[in-house]
């Protein structure tokens, strides 16, 4: 979905593409309210990941869809931005920071800023009852069922073969490309170690920013938070 942004220089040269979370898709009320956010700073792609809502395929929970990612910020570049900014939440927070890593060298299909809100910096973390019950939907085929009808998201029931790049370790291989990194101090699934662990591999090209009272991932992004990272997107890409 192409969302129309901002007038002036950011509405023909800067473009945002949207990652969402993990259950999340394009008609998501969550996501739909994100993009018209940033939409006051620029255009705004958004799209569904593989096995989210009406999109097609299986989910690979953040392993296969850096390739959604890709196509998506290709797409956005056809439309004549001269400057991507790709933001993900949750599993697109990890999406982002891969993407970001794996595409540095690719001029279509690379980011100008990253931006990755509530991600996980390793891989299998089960430290927290909202990752356990994840893990169990995501592992289980009960779980993949209540996945597929209860949550509109289609679950690959094969592993990782092999494991992707940790976001960790993409971040450390992001520079120079800018990368703010978000996180709420009271997020439920990933404790303050995540953040700060991607912030550390970033170096000096990365910005974390710890926000009091926040909680996990879109529905905890409120509106002067989302007009911040505008600001800082459109300062720092390019």
């Amino acid at each position: 979905m192409y969302e129309p942004g901002a007038t002036g220089r950011e509405a023909s040269d800067l473009v945002f593409v949207v990652a969402h979370g993990f259950t999340g898709d394009v008609d998501r009320p969550h996501v739909r309210r994100i993009a018209a956010a940033f939409a006051r700073h620029g255009a705004v792609v958004t799209f569904s990941f593989r096995g989210h809502g009406a999109s097609g395929g299986r989910s690979t929970v953040g392993d296969r869809e850096v390739l959604d990612l890709a196509a998506a910020v290709t797409w956005a570049r056809g439309f004549g931005h001269a400057r991507v900014v790709t933001v993900g939440f949750s599993m697109g927070g990890s999406v982002v920071l891969r993407h970001a890593a794996l595409y540095a060298d690719d001029g279509a299909a690379g980011t100008d800023a990253v931006v990755s809100v509530s991600s996980p910096a390793r891989w299998y973390y089960r430290g927290t009852a909202p990752m356990r019950r994840l893990h169990w939907v995501v592992m289980r085929p009960a779980g993949r069922l209540v996945g597929r009808y209860g949550l509109r998201t289609r679950i690959h029931h094969r592993d990782w073969d092999p494991v992707p790049l940790s976001p960790v370790q993409a971040a450390g291989r992001i520079a120079p490309t800018p990368l703010l990194v978000v996180h709420g101090d009271r997020d439920g699934y990933f404790p303050l170690d995540h953040p700060r662990m991607l912030a550390e591999a970033a170096g000096d090209h990365g910005e974390l920013w710890l926000e009091p009272g926040m909680g996990h991932a879109e529905h905890a992004s409120n509106e002067a938070l989302l007009d911040r990272i505008g600001d800082w997107a459109v300062a720092r890409a390019g």
